[in-house]
């Protein structure tokens, strides 16, 4: 499917103005592209693996929307172009549908922006407050992002996706393949990361493992790749099973090694029953610090006495929630550990 893109270049100051006046004529979902630093509550909530450095803010900021460019439209390239700006004469632009559902003339549309950045110019800097029409493809968005995603080490772990292959050098090193796909997480995050490295300090072949909001499995995954016997997954997003499923398989996992759930084993007595009560050597949890709280009293009960704990997903300062929340459900610190603004929790449940 192919789209109509309109892009005004502004300020990063007036991004919310903006988007709100847009709003007004009918276009949603704005895409913003500035240099702005993400706040420690942005990277949070974020939480993503694919975090590029970025480049000295600017102030420049491009705010696009995207409208539909029905597939029926032929004719040659520049005429299509023309049509998809609402430039050519004598052609009915009125086939695309914003939010509201109704269809507009791209033109009219077009002009109602730039007359509507001009009444913001009243009363406030918007910079250049200009619009640009360009054409893109679903494809844009769903490959793009592949370009940040490259081979990368954890230690002795390779991490390679697949469509990268794996030199002959290192051939002879363990390979953990993974695709994140548009929804779970690649190992690049640093919480993920420490998250590894306590696993590998804690497994043994016996090792029962316990992975709550598993997502891609990379966790499960790993320790099973380093020789635990077992593993079991749990999460909320009915995606993970299908992600789970395919990244056991690019890595050769045997499916009655590692067992889905869906479902809140915080809330869902029906999970906790199914996970298993006193079952577990080790619990890892890669979650904000926000849901590790109320996680924990909880999770206690599915590990062994002795079992061992490990949280990440915790930003810089809040590791003494989740080191409280521990104590008082009967754990002892083991370790607290720190990479980037990111830090993890290890516990141990005291017999």
């Amino acid at each position: 499917m192919k789209w109509t893109k309109l892009t005004i270049k502004t300020l990063a100051e007036a991004e919310d103005i903006i988007i709100s006046t847009m709003y007004d004529l009918g276009l949603e979902g704005a895409q913003i592209e500035d240099k702005v630093p993400l706040t420690a509550w942005e990277k949070e909530q974020m939480f993503v693996d694919i975090l590029p450095d970025a480049p000295e803010n600017d102030g420049v900021a491009y705010i696009s929307f995207f409208v539909e460019i029905p597939e029926e439209t032929e004719g040659d390239p520049a005429e299509k172009q023309q049509v998809a700006a609402g430039l050519s004469d004598g052609v009915d632009n009125s086939y695309f549908a914003v939010s509201t559902g109704q269809q507009v003339d791209i033109s009219q549309l077009v002009a109602d922006m730039k007359q509507e950045l001009e009444d913001l110019r009243m009363f406030m800097d918007i910079g250049e407050g200009s619009v640009e029409v360009s054409e893109t493809e679903d494809i844009d968005w769903m490959n793009n992002w592949k370009q940040y995603f490259h081979q990368f080490y954890i230690d002795d772990l390779l991490v390679t996706p697949s469509w990268e292959e794996v030199k002959e050098e290192d051939k002879d090193k363990k390979v953990l393949h993974i695709d994140p796909g548009t929804a779970f997480g690649t190992g690049m995050h640093e919480t993920t990361q420490l998250c590894i490295r306590q696993l590998k300090k804690f497994i043994t072949p016996e090792t029962q493992l316990l992975d709550v909001g598993t997502g891609s499995g990379i966790l499960a995954i790993v320790s099973l790749m380093y020789g635990i016997k077992s593993a079991v997954g749990t999460d909320l997003d009915p995606c993970a099973e299908p992600a789970v499923a395919e990244n056991m398989e690019m890595n050769g996992i045997a499916p009655e090694k590692f067992e889905m759930m869906i479902g809140n084993i915080i809330s869902d007595r029906e999970i906790q029953d199914r996970v298993g009560y006193g079952k577990y050597d080790i619990v890892v949890a890669n979650i904000l610090a926000e849901v590790l709280v109320p996680l924990t009293p909880v999770i206690v009960n599915q590990l062994k006495p002795g079992g061992i704990y490990i949280t990440s997903g915790i930003i810089n300062g809040k590791e003494g929630l989740v080191q409280q929340a521990a104590k008082d459900a009967g754990m002892e610190i083991v370790e607290v550990t720190q990479q980037g603004e990111w830090m993890s929790v290890t516990a141990r449940k005291l017999a």
